[in-house]
């Protein structure tokens, strides 16, 4: 992505950018680019040549950030979930925070937008083959209201990348990352003893926030688009990654394994069902060579490198 001038840096806006993933990502950026953020919760642990407004990005004065900036790209990110958050406002900031950005870039020419979805879109199935293409189809919110919200988001991106092709629209579905993140696989990662299903050992692919900052850098190149998988270093079984954390397998049965590991990640027992607790018990892997082809991605972090931030 150029810059416009021989003087001026691109100017890149990054949505939720107060979270660890975005904290890291303004960190990659803000060397060659103008860091722009909208987050709520302000730019605490920021490069100070970041601006952060801290806005909602469903609200009027979020758009403002749009029309007055001269901004070249916006990597929307998937906010962190909020404790005690209803059904109602989760839809709200995944569903309709998506369609404000693809509207915002629509309405004021920006030429560029990346957007981070995750790969367990695709859903974990016994019949699924054992690696997934971008084709695959997005199945994993059947069952479940949270994904169903992230599904409906990644499709609405994928409907904006063809009826506007003067965006350079690039969805990135990474596998599960994990690291010094508040995200569900991490929290899971951390526990001292690591609840899984028994009787069930799925192959598991994980990546580091490090690579796929990495990757959303190479999907900001001119002339990208598209939908790219993400992957890390190569799969391993469940109980080889909980090992390589340093933690101990619990198996449990799924009935008692439900309600336990929802109150351990601090969701409640509502917080856990069935359709999460099939990454516990079925593959959902994916293959990246489209990634590797046209980005030019390559993860750079083996398996121990990518646990290791869970090892504390």
């Amino acid at each position: 992505m150029p810059p416009t001038s021989s003087t001026r840096k691109p100017v890149v806006l990054v949505t939720s950018i107060a979270g660890r993933f975005g904290r890291l990502l303004a960190r990659a950026l803000h060397g060659s680019h103008e860091v722009l953020g909208l987050d709520l919760r302000g730019d605490h642990h920021m490069p100070k040549d970041v601006r952060v407004f801290p806005l909602d990005l469903r609200r009027k004065k979020a758009e403002d950030v749009f029309r007055r900036e001269r901004i070249d790209a916006v990597v929307h990110l998937p906010a962190e979930g909020m404790p005690g958050e209803s059904m109602q406002e989760h839809r709200s900031r995944t569903v309709l925070g998506t369609r404000k950005v693809l509207s915002y870039c629509h309405e004021y020419d920006i030429p560029k937008l990346v957007i981070v979805s995750t790969a367990a879109l695709y859903g974990a199935n016994p019949d699924n083959p054992q690696f997934l293409s971008e084709e695959a189809p997005l199945l994993a919110g059947r069952d479940s209201p949270l994904l169903r919200d992230l599904v409906e988001a990644d499709m609405t991106t994928n409907s904006f990348f063809w009826q506007h092709p003067e965006v350079d629209t690039v969805l990135l579905r990474p596998v599960h990352m994990v690291g010094r993140l508040s995200n569900p696989a991490s929290r899971y990662l951390r526990l001292s003893a690591v609840p899984t299903v028994m009787g069930f050992d799925p192959m598991v692919q994980v990546v580091s926030p490090e690579d796929v900052s990495r990757a959303t850098l190479l999907a900001l190149k001119p002339g990208i688009r598209g939908v790219f998988n993400i992957a890390g270093p190569s799969p391993a079984p469940l109980s080889r990654i909980i090992e390589r954390c340093g933690r101990r397998a619990l198996p449990l049965p799924e009935v008692a394994l439900r309600a336990m590991l929802g109150l351990a990640l601090g969701i409640g027992r509502k917080g856990i069902g069935a359709a999460e607790l099939t990454y516990l018990k079925y593959v959902c892997m994916v293959d990246d060579s489209r990634a590797r082809d046209v980005l030019g991605y390559r993860p750079l972090r083996t398996l121990d490198q990518t646990l290791i931030q869970l090892r504390a």
